[in-house]
């Protein structure tokens, strides 16, 4: 298929690359110069402009950090025409961004209206999710778009799930990152508290993670530098999630709770437990660096 990807971020520019490397016509595309100076020198091929990237494309995939991104993208504004001006009908657009429910049914109903099919799927499993195709896709749309775009999720991800219509793969995508953000605080506490009883860390985790408290934090991310090699945390926090990214996340869970008047008190918590983090200086490290909220100093 000829694809067009937009947006080389961390997580889109591996997602990228592995539609590349299965045969798919790439044009990709991303504001960041540096970004697409990284990728173009791994093979993607890299057009001068997003208009240009969906020129001749069948699917066209964006990958962006916000609500207002994906509707400037694609709606325009300031008197810029939006990228749906440039897609042929007919064609099936993929958005992988996390951003709000509505925002994802106002540009898909937009879509619609120009003969253009569109589908949110936000993804869950991080960088090395995304650069290994393991992803989990949560989709919201038609069923018959969603079979369309199958072929080319399942070259990025290893579970796709349909959670219902347009935006409701927004909705399943912030439960599930709400959930996530409240256990990696959590895990944090956990092992902060046994560190300053004099407990080893590796120690802790297994027997937390082979009890009740067990969770995908002590599974796959420990938030503990030194615990678990492949994460963040004994990488400095470098890399991974973004505090600032759970942040949003954590925000678009509250205003949709909001909107729905759904009781999320420990969501609410959380946010505000990551508003504080990001504020002190923490907001470009890993959410796991959370851990520095609730460690003993020395």
């Amino acid at each position: 298929m000829k694809i067009a990807f937009i947006g080389l971020g961390n997580m889109g520019g591996p997602m990228a690359l592995n539609l590349l490397k299965v045969g798919h016509t790439l044009s990709a595309f991303d504001l960041s110069a540096d970004a697409c100076k990284k990728f173009g020198a791994e093979g993607l091929p890299i057009a001068k402009s997003a208009a240009e990237t969906v020129a001749d494309a069948e699917v066209v995939i964006s990958m962006l950090p916000a609500s207002a991104h994906v509707e400037g993208l694609f709606l325009g504004g300031a008197g810029k025409p939006g990228l749906l001006e440039s897609i042929k009908p007919g064609t099936l657009v993929i958005d992988s961004s996390t951003i709000a429910a509505a925002t994802s049914r106002k540009v898909a109903e937009a879509a619609a209206a120009k003969g253009v099919a569109m589908i949110d799927a936000p993804v869950s499993g991080g960088t090395g999710g995304a650069i290994a195709g393991t992803l989990t896709f949560m989709v919201g749309g038609e069923t018959g778009d969603l079979e369309r775009a199958r072929p080319v999720l399942e070259k990025m991800g290893a579970n796709i799930f349909h959670a219902g219509a347009a935006g409701a793969g927004q909705t399943a995508k912030i439960c599930n990152n709400m959930l996530l953000g409240i256990l990696m605080i959590g895990t944090s506490e956990a092992l902060a508290l046994g560190v300053a009883n004099g407990l080893d860390p590796k120690v802790l985790s297994e027997i937390m993670r082979r009890s009740s408290g067990g969770n995908w934090a002590l599974e796959k991310y420990n938030p503990m530098p030194g615990v678990m090699e492949t994460s963040p945390a004994s990488k400095n926090y470098a890399g991974g999630f973004g505090t600032d990214l759970m942040l949003k996340d954590l925000g678009l869970a509250q205003e949709n709770a909001t909107a729905v008047r759904a009781a999320t008190p420990l969501g609410g918590l959380a946010r505000s437990l990551y508003a504080a983090h990001s504020l002190a200086g923490h907001g470009a490290l890993d959410f796991s660096s959370v851990l520095k909220l609730v460690q003993k100093a020395g």
